[in-house]
């Protein structure tokens, strides 16, 4: 649906001033029908790289293809017509505070010129679709936040887009609203399999609803592939990084974590158990291996991609000793590991 062929986007430059690369050398593809996520902290170039797609910046060099059709190559009217053709929802709604539910959906379609009869026709069922049916006459005041991003999902739809964008919309709601909109994305693009391109710096939206992911820092996308492959073995630090900040460790923890160990420091490690090892007693085969060293700090099962996905958290000594039993351990049972550092 969408391919990025060698993207770099520059801006500045101008007056003696020094050139800022937002996006540098960008390839990377999405799906028809997926929902890939693209996550990385704040400044990696996340809405640069969606502001591409539909043509609100333009490449320096390189292409953006979205569906055959190169973007930064269109004419404005032929710029409109794809637009049409992509829905947009945002962090903070953008919704018309002086018109109704009703009205904001309806908007995309008046600009179009549709008729009055076909509006009313297709905005009904919409605000149906998002859970927000009783809510046609109230204004964007009357509403919450959760409802608020509802109509903002339903006027994304009006115009009966091939592909819907996502600009952090879920980071300015509560937990529980947040996985409600996840849900609704989720159904929407089951029911009507329609291609999600969703922008976050949370972990926690991509594995609860992206298919893809890839991972971008200062401008670079350092990693991409299956939500499940880059959870279980995340190659690039970035990643690892993303990854550390949603596990459930005590803040004293996280922030006691060194990179390098002291004498008698003890060594903090993830286990991740899937596949093969998803339902073996490994974790008591290692505290017979180690004996009763091990410390089980933190821990989880869940699943990902529809595939059992454990992760645990163990310190241990870090003695060389120790460690190379660990590591003999791991190597004969498969089990994949990640050292997240050494703590007193």
């Amino acid at each position: 649906m969408v391919s990025f062929e060698g993207v770099t986007k520059r801006f500045g430059g101008t007056g003696g001033q020094p050139a800022f690369t937002a996006l540098d050398g960008i390839d990377f593809t999405v799906a028809h029908g997926a929902i890939t996520g693209i996550i990385g902290r704040s400044g990696a170039g996340k809405s640069t790289l969606i502001r591409l797609v539909n043509g609100l910046e333009k490449p320096t060099s390189g292409k953006v293809v979205v569906d055959g059709t190169e973007v930064g190559g269109l004419s404005e009217s032929s710029l409109r017509g794809l637009r049409r053709q992509i829905g947009m929802i945002f962090q903070h709604f953008n919704l018309l505070s002086s018109r109704t539910a009703f009205d904001n959906v309806a908007l995309p379609l008046e600009i179009a010129g549709v008729d009055a009869r076909t509006i009313k026709a297709k905005v009904g069922p919409l605000l149906d679709l998002v859970g927000l049916g009783d809510k046609s006459a109230s204004y964007p005041s009357e509403l919450s936040g959760g409802q608020k991003q509802r109509v903002g999902i339903a006027r994304a739809l009006a115009t009966d887009p091939k592909l819907l964008l996502s600009d952090e919309a879920t980071s300015a709601l509560d937990p529980e609203t947040t996985q409600s909109i996840l849900e609704l994305l989720k159904r929407i693009n089951a029911e009507l399999g329609l291609t999600v391109l969703l922008i976050t710096h949370e972990m926690e939206v991509v594995k609860t609803i992206a298919t893809d992911v890839a991972v971008i820092d200062r401008g670079l996308i350092v990693e991409s592939g299956r939500v499940f492959d880059l959870y279980a073995s995340p190659k690039h630090e970035t990643t690892r990084t993303l990854l550390a900040s949603s596990l459930a460790l005590p803040e004293w923890l996280r922030t006691s974590i060194k990179p390098v160990p002291a004498a008698g420091d003890r060594a903090l490690v993830r286990l991740v158990f899937f596949g093969k090892t998803a339902f073996q007693p490994l974790t008591a085969r290692l505290v017979a291996q180690l004996g009763s060293d091990v410390n089980i700090l933190a821990g989880g099962i869940e699943e990902i991609g529809g595939k059992p996905f454990g992760s645990l958290v163990v310190s241990y000594s870090a003695d060389p000793a120790v460690i190379e039993r660990a590591n003999r351990f791991y190597a004969e049972t498969g089990l994949t590991t990640e050292v997240l550092g050494y703590v007193a």
